[in-house]
């Protein structure tokens, strides 16, 4: 963060930054496969340390049966990246 140029975080600014993570996660999942076809999202951001900042996402994804042409891994692994780049720039902002 430091090479970033990027401050501290508050507490504040810390739940900001995991809930737009998640949702920009949310909304990409959603975005791709309709809600029907979704039987559990869960998606847990974590930031933890100040310099550096890490951040760590976790998604779980279950589709229907409904769903069989759609790769859940591929969903999962591009929404993680999604929520990343969330987080790249909520902190830019910050700077």
């Amino acid at each position: 963060m430091d090479a970033l140029g990027i401050p501290e975080l508050s507490t504040e600014q810390i739940e900001t930054l995991c809930a737009t993570a998640e949702e920009e996660a949310r909304k990409w999942v959603l975005s791709k496969v309709s809600s029907k076809m979704v039987d559990c999202l869960d998606i847990s951001v974590e930031a933890e340390g100040s310099k550096p900042l890490k951040v760590a996402v976790e998604i779980n994804l279950q589709l229907t049966p409904d769903a069989k042409n759609v790769d859940a891994q591929a969903l999962v692994k591009e929404a993680t990246g999604i929520a990343h780049k969330a987080v790249e720039k909520y902190l830019r902002k910050l700077k």
